[in-house]
């Protein structure tokens, strides 16, 4: 068991910090290598590495032992600090916590969201009267084309799948699944998920756990575009890496977000009401929203009591 632990643990470390940290290095070589002036000159690379290979050092079998030992070491502190990075980018993109930033940001950040709510607003109107427009030709027998009802539907959900509450849209489509569970089943995920997260098949919860990591990996994609940022310095085409990574992470991130977003719905959904069984409120019929309000007042733990009149605080 402890063999193949290792040999998990040694896979992890290799593909999550050893080998980005390798390429990062390798970039770092290219770019103190060829500078600004010959950014794409494959002979003087070639022939620094060459140099480099030459060296004594490089020769004897204690120097190789060192320099292996060195770029790993150095690739894997990258891969650390590139981890570190990618916890604060999806603090950022998912901004659960904005309110609390520091006063700069959190001023950025209520702008962009007013501005995403104005505009979800004005989309989720034109998305209702095309809807109101439509139920009522349904009504006189008539057909509707329904290209601009979709097309508006995709408009809002472009801003946000439910009205915005935080600055990014990543973030909001996470939020949009306590909302939604509010709205349709008085369910609050948040006392809800840790109870339920016991319960849940196996299959279920290797899913979720999937999900959950993907969005991880997509938000460290921005950690290493911060890291390839500064290499521009001595190598432009560094920049030009940076922003790939930076789209690319954009993307990953969103769809990520989700795909985890909707399996966290979906779960709550299909197996709140085996929850609600094994606590002994096993609901008749459909699950209401009274069923889901029965079993959060179940789940809700109780207040402190009142203190007494003559209670006084330690120290005083």
């Amino acid at each position: 068991m402890l063999a193949e632990l290792g040999k998990k643990l040694a896979e992890r470390w290799l593909s999550l910090l050893v080998l980005p940290g390798a390429l990062y290095l390798a970039v770092v070589a290219a770019a103190r290598t060829l500078g600004h002036s010959h950014p794409f000159d494959l002979h003087r690379l070639t022939g620094q590495i060459t140099e480099w290979a030459n060296a004594p050092a490089a020769g004897s079998a204690g120097g190789q032992v060192i320099l292996l030992a060195s770029v790993l070491g150095g690739a894997a502190a990258a891969g650390v600090v590139a981890q570190a990075l990618g916890s604060l980018a999806e603090q950022l993109h998912l901004a659960a916590d904005w309110h609390t930033w520091p006063v700069g940001a959190r001023n950025l950040a209520g702008r962009a969201t007013a501005w995403r709510q104005t505009h979800w607003v004005t989309a989720a109107e034109a998305w209702h009267r095309h809807r109101d427009e439509a139920a009522l030709a349904r009504a006189r027998g008539a057909q509707v084309d329904p290209a601009a009802r979709r097309a508006a539907r995709a408009a809002m959900i472009r801003i946000s799948p439910e009205c915005p509450e935080r600055p990014t849209w990543s973030g909001d489509r996470i939020q949009a699944v306590a909302v939604r569970l509010e709205r349709d089943c008085h369910l609050d995920l948040a006392a809800l998920w840790p109870h339920l997260w016991l319960i849940l098949p196996d299959t279920v919860r290797t899913e979720i756990t999937a999900a959950r990591q993907a969005l991880a990996r997509a938000t460290t994609l921005t950690a290493w575009a911060l890291l390839y940022l500064p290499l521009a310095a001595w190598w432009w085409p560094a920049a030009a890496v940076a922003a790939v990574l930076a789209v690319t992470s954009w993307r990953r991130t969103r769809s990520a977000a989700d795909i985890y977003a909707t399996l966290l719905e979906a779960a709550a959904r299909l197996h709140a009401r085996d929850l609600a069984s094994r606590l002994g409120l096993d609901p008749a019929g459909p699950f209401t929203r009274e069923s889901g309000g029965a079993l959060i007042h179940h789940l809700s733990p109780s207040p402190p009591p009142q203190p007494p009149d003559d209670t006084r605080v330690i120290g005083t």
